[in-house]
């Protein structure tokens, strides 16, 4: 018995049909982790670069109207408006914007102010709208759900009770008389 088993053994080990069967199985898994995080980083960038595209097309449009200051609700629409591909936009978008003195520099707090579905609706942080010839920082973070929460990547993020990811951006305008 112990004869046919090593001589079994021998043959199965100078076998070389289905080497590349093994290899594929024990490889493929992390080919497809790697490609699904890079799909997911990518996504993630895009929803960030929509992002930063809508904020600037918004105070862009502040900077040059002249007339009355701009009120949450019409830059939190524009900014909606011009950032294509960001799902659930108008009810997961939060903007704060200071009055801040350039000779007397205040920043806005480190800490910031999102949405989050986890918690009771929070009401404006801080949204002081300007008048002419004053500096105004406008910080808009914008919450978004990632395609897989377990993942590698998103572990290494920052997320709420909802398991949403924030993304965050400044912008810095001076409004026009």
């Amino acid at each position: 018995m112990s004869w046919q088993m090593s001589h079994w053994l021998r043959r199965f080990r100078r076998e070389e049909q289905g080497a590349m069967t093994v290899e594929f199985a024990l490889w493929f898994p992390f080919f497809l982790v790697f490609l699904y995080a890079s799909f997911e980083l990518g996504l993630m960038t895009m929803r960030q670069a929509m992002l930063e595209r809508g904020l600037d097309i918004a105070v862009r449009d502040i900077r040059l109207g002249t007339g009355s200051a701009p009120q949450h609700d019409e830059i939190k629409t524009a900014i909606c408006d011009n950032a294509i591909v960001l799902p659930g936009c108008e009810n997961n978008l939060r903007l704060e914007m200071i009055r801040t003195d350039m000779r007397d520099w205040q920043s806005l707090p480190n800490d910031v102010d999102c949405t989050d579905k986890s918690e009771e609706v929070k009401p404006v942080r801080q949204f002081v709208p300007g008048t002419s010839n004053q500096l105004m920082l406008l910080r808009a973070c914008l919450k978004v759900s990632p395609l897989s929460p377990t993942s590698k990547l998103v572990e290494n993020m920052k997320t709420d009770g909802a398991g949403d990811v924030a993304i965050v951006l400044t912008s810095a305008f001076v409004q026009e008389p």
